[in-house]
């Protein structure tokens, strides 16, 4: 297999992981509730790496939503990596990528070595 093909093969599993699997039962749940109002805030964003970070401020208890959200796409991650023979890494990147390009507008996004950007 081609990278490229890797790469978008990856993101096509990611997808259909977040539709059916691990994140996707996060979706109704009080950590996705607050990630999501904190995403329109400013205070949480999307990574190049897949993971969410903290933008700026943020409670303990917005801490430890982003920690459990990051904590299920890093399943996710690990799983789709080995059907699909990438790292774990390259699942997260893939993944990234769809989010970043779906990300509304006045939300943040930090891309790989680089800071916080507003959309």
């Amino acid at each position: 297999m081609t990278r490229r093909f890797k790469f978008r093969h990856t993101a096509l599993l990611f997808a259909a992981a977040l539709a059916g699997g691990v994140p996707a039962l996060a979706a109704e749940s009080a950590a996705k509730q607050a990630v999501d109002a904190a995403k329109v805030q400013g205070t949480v964003g999307e990574q190049a790496d897949g993971f969410l970070g903290v933008v700026s401020g943020g409670d303990t208890a917005l801490r430890a939503a982003v920690a459990e959200i990051n904590a299920g796409r890093a399943a996710v991650y690990r799983e789709t990596a080995a059907k699909t023979g990438v790292t774990a890494e390259a699942a997260g990147q893939a993944t990234a990528a769809q989010l970043l390009a779906r990300l509304p507008a006045g939300q943040y996004f930090k891309p790989a070595g680089g800071g916080w950007t507003k959309k």
